[in-house]
């Protein structure tokens, strides 16, 4: 019987058998808790294993970032449920529980998203703008997910926090007016990769200017012209002007006129157009559009000559061009068809004098 009176002793409002209970609780709460991420983890990891998913491999990392401090916190609050505490203990228990189980629940939270971005990024094939724009919405959720812990914690722990979110409410509304400017350039930057009317390295036409995109950033888009100069244009502009977008063109059509003399015979005129037609049809990269005898000139009989090039580089689309060129001399010196210059004939009559 003198065993069950001092278990029945009292100490601060708790009898003896009240401590042993929550103590034993404390213990075996931490050892049945690591028991299971022990054993949880090794059947996870064995199936994950067994699979091509990675995602339940990134799952057993964010359980294995539960360190040993979340499983004590734990374990002292389902032990502090057993005894009678003093008001501002309790206070302290709860309020390190509640923080320290957000914190490690966050942790856990971001090392999911971190897994999940890389799968992205690996799927965007190294595209610097859809790098951007992706790390862009991975550090706001992360603010976002902080932010909306330390609110949770906070409300609680009993604070009012709906004057506090007015108080950002206002701030931000004040933020967002005075930064007009950048704000706009930045809602333009997202118009720009939803929508995405080019991408780096594409060649481009803004109103006078010219070139190739080198960069898409946040506020301002870098252009490189053909006078290689670096273009800095705002993406507010980008958005509000046309741009002709030279990458985006699966063909390059190609127009040119030439000139024969007016001494040519009918029937070689009338081949002419059969001749260029050959010419185009044998070069692979080209697509024969027509060939016409299209008017009389002053001094020449005048031609004009449509196709495509299938090629989006301006360089191979010149140099096709070239080909083309030099085909067409060397046919016409073969079929002995001279080309035009302007010149002037003057006829002269004599006249017989009178006697």
């Amino acid at each position: 019987m003198l065993g069950l009176e001092i278990l029945d002793m009292q100490f601060s409002g708790n009898t003896l058998q009240s401590y042993l209970e929550a103590f034993t609780v404390f213990v075996v709460s931490i050892f049945i808790l690591q028991i299971i991420k022990a054993v949880l983890l090794v059947k996870l990891q064995d199936f994950a294993d067994k699979t091509a998913n990675e995602w339940d491999n990134i799952l057993c990392k964010a359980l294995e970032s539960l360190g040993w401090l979340f499983y004590f916190i734990v374990s002292l609050y389902a032990s502090t449920r057993f005894i009678s505490l003093a008001d501002f203990i309790n206070t302290i228990i709860y309020s390190a529980t509640l923080i320290i189980v957000t914190y490690y629940a966050i942790g856990a939270l971001q090392i999911i998203l971190e897994f999940g971005l890389d799968q992205i990024l690996k799927k965007s094939q190294g595209d610097k703008l859809d790098n951007t724009i992706l790390r862009f919405f991975h550090n706001a959720l992360k603010i976002g997910l902080w932010v909306s812990a330390v609110i949770l914690i906070l409300q609680n722990l009993g604070y009012e926090v709906g004057a506090l979110l007015g108080g950002l409410g206002i701030a931000g509304i004040a933020i967002a007016f005075a930064l007009q400017n950048i704000l706009t350039d930045i809602f333009s930057f997202f118009s720009i990769y939803f929508d995405k009317p080019f991408r780096k390295g594409d060649f481009i036409i803004v109103d006078n200017d010219m070139g190739t995109v080198e960069h898409i950033g946040i506020k301002s888009t870098r252009i490189r012209t053909l006078q290689g100069q670096q273009l800095i244009i705002s993406n507010q502009e980008l958005t509000s002007v046309r741009v002709n977008n030279y990458k985006r063109m699966e063909e390059r059509r190609a127009v040119f006129h030439f000139r024969i003399r007016y001494e040519t015979p009918p029937t070689l005129v009338k081949k002419i157009p059969e001749l260029i037609k050959k010419i185009i049809e044998n070069n692979e990269r080209t697509r024969f559009d027509r060939a016409h005898f299209t008017e009389f000139g002053d001094s020449s009989l005048n031609f004009e000559v449509v196709y495509y090039v299938d090629t989006q580089d301006y360089n191979v689309y010149r140099d096709v061009q070239q080909d083309i060129n030099i085909a067409v001399m060397e046919t016409f010196t073969k079929n002995r068809i001279e080309f035009a210059y302007p010149t002037q004939l003057v006829y002269l009559r004599k006249s017989s004098e009178s006697k």
